[in-house]
């Protein structure tokens, strides 16, 4: 409030006058409010004071309910509801706050907030209260305690506060400039120049923020770029108050008369919507304070200094009947506030008393308002003696407060590590002296060590290898240097930056320049993106996958051939495996493999990615091969000589990797028993060798497939367990060779290095004997792993890290025996062409892929794969035919060198999957793709829902006679539902930023007839039937209501997402055009990809470069003057709403002939919409599409 130009008599309340109170009753100051009340030595009061008679409240009227002092004799300088909590607030003159709880004000709270200035403003927030002084500003939490303090200029005289939003805040004052204020930074983020100086009041609304000016003046800036729009002269004299409601302004101030300012009895009224004023308001007090309080009709409260209060009309006539009284128990009101509720109004006077009054005698502050937490009473004196020297005296005997805060002994992840130890080394007297009996030892006790205890060793000499080989962190903001950090940038965990346009902005082609898509990591348990890629790069695998197709609703075959589809379309963009994840998320092996990560553990890296990788790996090709088997086997998967691919009861997955075995047990009674399996991959198992020998990666990977063991196990002969010598033979190798590498603790990583190193230094011997031998065989460089062709000596940094060879050869002994090797291109020379070999049972296989665990401290380690892209890839996308090797890190795909893939360096690279193939593989097998999706997935099907009525049928299938065909309109709308809320953070600048977005399932998928006779009728309309939990159903802009995707209880359409999937998918792929709103995003929500030229959509049609996209609400309101989406969204309106508007579009484009007068269509649009400020007006009656008579007969149905 401005205090200029009010009563002079308040010239005796200076603060001055404040500092030190004379514990004596004021002479203005009612005695019977002081019954009871002790003042301390400064004189104020230590209790709340309630009115001590019970007051009848009339209900609808205001009455006084209570009274209390909050500071005796020093005015009340402003008063404020809380806007969360059932508080009121007042600041006195002399800089303190005092809180009143509930409608009987009990003090909850007192605090000094300035030692000399007066309180001028109050705002409550969330988690405290903000206190604006003269050039203070103090944010405090409700308890007292100093949340930040900001101090202003010393020049500074600010009067007022505006909370713009959650975290941004403006302060004006009587200088000429107001700022602006980031609340979570607490900088000063804005400082804008007002041409009016004196800035008392402000307000805010949808439209405009409003300044009342000491001059008289209210002006109206925008909210955007706080520039001046209009400007009222209220008043000659000074502002006093002004409020704002509706397309209402209404103020009360002062008028220059020839013997100063005198207090104007009519209130100013101005129309915001013609920006002019109407008939003055004439009031029967001298207005002071004035407030609107909309209940049933937009009523002013004008409120005088002398305690007058009178409720009008401000377009009506002010009748003095309506004025009741405030009995101040000083001479003048100070303050005036009223509750959101607008229950309760508070007044504050020159006393230090406030006063509530209500219209009803129990009023609420707020519609919602929380609990308020209270201090907790001392139990100090009501709990029991303890005697500590009683050893089974229960300590619980000591409540301990239930809180839900962080406790002082949890520590975070970060400050600690589980160390477990080990179990001590057998004591040698007790190894000395035991007896087996079987595979049980006996040993007597030596009495070397106490019973039960072991000594406590701090330090481990052999750590795990994850805490091992973790990385020095580099320092933040460093990522120039690339020299303080181990891993290289390429082998980062890649994240994506999300802006306001969601990913519309995100360069992705920064991280890829291929042709290739890449894979988003944001979905939960997208980990497996690298092994996805390297099946997709499986061509026998691929055609396979994609050309399966079977009944079941969670299928990983069919749902990894639609996600190998859309990366078979994508022209370098990314993609994402929703509904692959979605079903094996509902897989139950899935989760009892321990493969379904937590969105926390998979954020933080906790689990070991190297283990789930390998695990994963095993599942899928397993569960590959179940799905495969549960069909029969379709004739495109005959192999070239005519026979069938696959014999009975096996499946193609288990033709391509499985391993056929012999598992031989021999016992020390020279029993033997044989059984056969089959597997299909291999672990490796290395040996238990610490002396540096060399072993070739030939030798391991033979000691693995021929593993030889002894172990216990029961003789059928002995009739007991007995220890066995047990031996896996090979009778059939797979034309796929799938390794784990198990490198999972510090003794695998060393062999590893070591094995790298002796072959290091082999291969430096090498290339130098060849360098002093200047005649020298292709072969040698192409052994070295040169180029093919080039005779470039590798330098020595490729051959560092390198124990891995690109090729090895196997072959099958006539006495069922394996010979493995290591292979080079120069060992054809010696041994002939491979594929001439292969009839004598030797195969030749080459590396395909390699799967990496980066370890990086920063980011919880990631991922990678390594892939060789074979030629017909190639052809695909790029027209050209050549091998490449490629890195593939989620959406970062980058070419690389050969030697990259099987460079291991132990300390943040290590190897966990690697995928050899049988040279000329692709040769073997018919790879044509045939569409497995048939025109019968849009016919007519039954509904999930068990409570579906042929009368709440919304739409009507296609006939046989109505198919598609290629270049038919299709209208397309989708609604969605949300499982995972958005996780985003509040930068120190201010700015928001989206760690990981929501997670969106679809909901409703609807489709429209385009043409024909039944255009606008729907053939689609689909609620799509989800087990995942659903956190908002989002029903204000999906329409979707809780229940309507449940089977139980729905009356819906209910179908599953796999349905409704196809259906779409033989609409793209029989080349239908899709035409609707938004569509960019439905697809990415459904996981489909469609081709561009397939896509119509009108977000862009009626959209001018570097301009603000339109809402469908909008164009149909501007174009069609259909008002549609009144209180929620209709997918089937939304599809036929885009239908009418693109056929608008063709009409005022001239079938796109004729751009420039369209170009005019669009700025007239654009204009308009600023005008309207792209609100589309109220309906007096709501219409739309829904109305017309072609959806009469779909309702008839």
């Amino acid at each position: 409030m401005n205090f200029e130009g009010l009563d002079p008599g308040l010239a005796e309340y200076a603060p001055t006058m404040h500092s030190a109170l004379d514990p004596v009753l004021d002479a203005h100051l009612n005695p019977s409010l002081l019954q009871n009340v002790e003042l301390d030595p400064e004189g104020v009061a230590l209790e709340a004071l309630p009115v001590q008679e019970s007051v009848h409240i009339m209900e609808g009227v205001y009455s006084e309910l209570h009274s209390v002092v909050a500071e005796v004799g020093v005015p009340v300088s402003v008063s404020h509801f809380d806007l969360h909590e059932e508080m009121l607030w007042v600041g006195s003159h002399g800089g303190h706050a005092t809180s009143f709880f509930g409608p009987a004000l009990e003090r909850y709270s007192s605090f000094q907030v300035n030692g000399s200035d007066d309180i001028r403003q109050i705002q409550s927030l969330e988690n405290g209260i903000l206190f604006l002084t003269k050039n203070n500003l103090k944010y405090m939490a409700r308890g007292g305690l100093i949340i930040f303090d900001y101090l202003l200029d010393e020049n500074e005289d600010m009067h007022s506060l505006l909370l713009t939003d959650s975290s941004t805040l403006l302060i004006g004052g009587l200088q000429n400039h107001i700022l602006e204020l980031d609340l979570n930074t607490v900088q000063e983020t804005q400082k804008y120049a007002v041409e009016t100086p004196g800035v008392t009041i402000m307000r805010q609304t949808n439209r405009f923020f409003f300044c009342g000016h000491t001059s008289g003046k209210v002006s109206l800036r925008d909210l955007r770029t706080f520039k001046v729009e209009h400007e009222f002269d209220a008043f000659s004299g000074s502002l006093s108050d002004f409020d704002v409601h509706g397309n209402l302004l209404a103020a009360c101030g002062f008028s220059s008369r020839l013997t100063g300012l005198a207090c104007d009895r009519f209130l100013k009224v101005y129309d915001l919507r013609m920006m002019r004023a109407i008939t003055p308001l004439q009031v029967h007090v001298d207005p002071a304070f004035l407030r609107f309080i909309p209940t049933y009709t937009s009523r002013l409260a004008i409120i005088s200094q002398s305690g007058q209060c009178q409720f009008c009309e401000p377009t009506g006539l002010a009748n003095p009947a309506d004025i009741f009284h405030v009995n101040p128990v000083g001479p003048l009101l100070m303050t005036f506030d009223v509750s959101a509720s607008k229950q309760a109004l508070a007044f504050g006077d020159s006393e230090g008393c406030v006063h509530l009054w209500t219209d009803s005698p129990e009023p609420s502050f707020n519609p919602y308002s929380r609990e308020t937490e209270f201090a907790l009473p001392c139990l100090v004196d009501s709990l029991p003696p303890l005697d500590w020297s009683q050893d089974l005296l229960p300590l619980s005997l000591i409540p301990v407060p239930l809180t839900t805060d962080t406790l002082l002994s949890d520590w975070p992840a970060a400050n600690s590590a589980p160390a477990p130890r080990r179990a001590p080394p057998v004591d040698a007297e007790i190894l000395r002296t035991m007896k087996k009996v079987g595979f049980i030892g006996y040993a007597p006790n030596p009495r070397t060590r106490l019973r039960n205890q072991i000594p406590y060793r701090l330090k481990e000499s052999d750590s795990e290898f994850d805490s091992f080989s973790q990385v020095t962190e580099s320092p933040i903001g460093r990522e120039e240097e690339p020299h303080l950090h181990m891993v290289s940038k390429k082998y980062r965990k890649v994240t994506i930056k999300y802006s306001k346009l969601g990913l519309e902005d995100f360069d992705f082609k920064h991280y890829n320049k291929t042709l290739f898509a890449g894979l988003e990591p944001h979905i939960p348990n997208a980990y497996c993106n690298c092994m996805i890629q390297v099946l997709y790069f499986l061509e026998p695998v691929r055609c396979l996958i994609q050309n399966h197709l079977c009944q079941k609703e969670f299928c990983l075959a069919c749902e990894l051939g639609f996600l190998f589809h859309m990366l078979d379309l994508s022209r370098g963009d990314p993609c994402q495996g929703n509904n692959f994840l979605r079903a094996f998320r509902t897989i139950p092996e899935a989760s009892a493999l321990g493969l379904i990560l937590a969105d926390s553990d998979e954020a933080s890296g906790k689990g070991n990615l190297a283990r789930l990788i390998q695990r994963w790996n095993r599942f899928i090709l397993t569960q590959l091969h179940q799905d495969m088997q549960e069909l029969e086997v379709p004739q495109a998967y005959r192999g070239a000589g005519g026979s069938s691919f696959c014999s009975s009861g096996d499946s193609v997955i288990g033709q391509l990797f499985s391993c056929e075995m012999e598992n031989c047990s021999l016992c020390r009674c020279g029993s033997e028993t044989v059984r056969a399996s089959s597997t299909l991959l291999f672990t490796l198992s290395y040996p238990d060798d610490k002396t540096g020998k060399n072993y070739d990666f030939a030798q391991v990977l033979k000691r693995s497939i021929c593993l030889e063991q002894n172990t216990q196990a029961w003789c059928d002969n002995c009739e007991k367990y007995q220890p066995t010598i047990q031996t896996r033979n090979i009778r059939h190798l797979p034309d796929i060779l799938v390794i784990n590498c198990e490198v999972n603790s510090s003794k695998e990583a060393d062999f590893w290095r070591m094995q790298a190193e002796v072959a290091f230094k082999m291969a430096v011997k090498k290339r130098g004997e060849i360098s002093k031998n200047k005649e020298f065989a292709l072969a040698d460089w192409k052994e070295l792993g040169s180029p093919e062709g080039v005779l470039v000596c590798p330098s020595i940094e490729e051959l560092k890290n390198i124990w891995l060879p690109f090729s090895i050869r196997m072959k099958m002994t006539k006495n069922k025996g394996l010979d493995v090797c290591n292979w080079t291109d120069g060992d054809e020379v010696q041994w002939g062409p491979a594929r001439a070999e292969e009839e004598h049972g030797v195969y030749v296989y080459d590396l395909m892929a390699t799967v990496v665990h980066i370890l990086d401290s920063r980011t919880g380690g990631s991922l990678v794969a390594h892939i060789k892209v074979g030629e017909t890839y190639h052809q695909r996308k790029e027209g050209v035919t050549h091998q490449q090797w490629y890195l593939f890190n989620d959406f970062l795909i980058e070419p690389i060198d050969k030697h990259e893939a099987v460079q291991f360096d132990m300390n943040w690279k290590v190897p966990a999957i690697l995928y050899y193939i049988k040279r000329n593989l692709n040769s073997r097998y018919n790879l044509n793709i045939k569409n497995p999706i048939e025109a019968s997935v849009l016919l007519a099907e039954a509904s999930l829902a068990r409570k579906q009525r042929k009368t709440h049928t919304t739409f009507i299938p296609l006939m046989l006679n109505e198919m598609p065909q290629v270049g038919d309109l299709v209208g397309l709308d989708a609604e969605f539902v949300t499982l995972n809320e958005e996780e985003a953070e509040l930068r120190s600048d201010g700015t928001k930023s989206t760690i990981k977005p929501s997670q969106m399932s679809v909901a409703r998928i609807t489709c429209v007839r385009g043409q024909g006779p039944n255009e606008g009728i729907p053939f689609i309309d689909d609620y799509i039937s989800t087990q995942e939990q659903v956190v908002d159903y989002l029903t204000q802009y999906s329409g979707i209501k809780p229940g309507d995707l449940d089977a139980k209880i729905s009356s819906k359409h209910l179908t599953t997402l796999k349905s409704t999937y196809l259906k779409l998918r033989f609409l793209i792929d029989i080349g239908v055009k899709f035409v609707g709103h938004g569509l960019q995003k439905d697809f990415r929500v459904i996981n489909l990809m469609v081709p561009k030229d397939q896509v119509l959509d009108t977000v862009y049609l009626f959209h001018m470069p570097r301009k603000r996209m339109i809402s469908l609400r909008f164009l149909a309101w501007y174009f069609l003057d259909l008002k549609i989406q009144g209180e929620t969204h209709d997918s089937i309106e939304d599809a036929r709403t885009a239908l009418q508007l693109y056929r608008k579009y063709l009409e005022l484009s001239k079938n796109g002939t004729e751009p420039e007068s369209f170009h005019k269509v669009l700025k007239g649009l654009y204009e308009k919409g600023r005008k309207m400020d792209w609100k589309v007006p109220e309906p007096e009656g709501q219409t739309s599409p829904k109305n017309a008579a072609v959806f009469s007969s779909v309702l008839a149905l």
